[in-house]
């Protein structure tokens, strides 16, 4: 299936509140922090003004562990992907507080902002954290992680660089193993499951999660 095609949407854009100061900082700060869609190749070194390392987030939910990783890495520019706004102001509420300049965002469609938006080999890594499981069966067709889709994604990532997903849904661990390990552009850092990479932190929820002795499986590959 060619992504020019009508292609299945990963997420449902569901009614979130919006509280006040989210609001507000998507009415001040979306203008210097957010990038609009365009159906035009992005300059990111023009974007962050300087060159430096280039990481793509998709679907960063309310942004803590974004906010978290960009502060802590101010050597790397990250520019995040997600189309729910209640998490986009809650990122910029977090941008704005804790003083981090190294981080863009846009609110669109994943899919369509590789396919137009980014050129092959600019990308040093991606990150997929704990993308929209679509666990009954009927929905899988719906999962982020397809063949079709990594096939594009890792043409944006240059040699040597990384692709990291994140999910706490076993068979969801096992389409992503099966998917990337398919790849042929794509090599897998560990025998199966990786240890989770000490700059990805734990969420609140996955922290609760390991607790009550739920799984979570990170799986890390080099684009060869």
């Amino acid at each position: 299936m060619e992504l020019r095609d009508r292609h299945i949407r990963s997420f449902v854009l569901r009614q979130g509140r919006v509280s006040t100061a989210q609001q507000r900082c998507l009415d001040t700060l979306m203008p210097r922090f957010g990038i609009p869609y365009a159906a035009q190749l992005l300059d990111l070194d023009a974007v962050f003004g300087r060159s430096a390392p280039k990481i793509l987030e998709i679907g960063f939910g309310m942004g803590e562990p974004t906010a978290f990783i960009a502060r802590n890495h101010p050597q790397n520019d990250y520019l995040a992907l997600e189309v729910h706004i209640p998490g986009v102001g809650s990122l910029l509420k977090q941008i704005d507080e804790q003083g981090i300049t190294n981080l863009r965002i846009m609110q669109h469609d994943a899919v369509e902002v590789m396919r137009d938006m980014l050129a092959d080999n600019v990308l040093d890594g991606v990150h997929i954290f704990f993308p929209d499981p679509w666990h009954k069966a009927r929905h899988n067709k719906r999962r982020l992680v397809q063949a079709p889709f990594i096939a594009q994604l890792v043409k944006k990532i240059k040699a040597g660089g990384y692709i990291h997903v994140a999910t706490d849904w076993q068979d969801y661990a096992e389409q992503v193993l099966a998917v990337l390990g398919a790849e042929p552009l794509l090599k897998n850092t560990a025998a199966a499951y990786a240890e989770k990479p000490a700059y990805r932190p734990l969420t609140k929820f996955e922290n609760r999660g390991l607790k009550l002795g739920h799984g979570v499986w990170d799986l890390v590959f080099q684009r060869v």
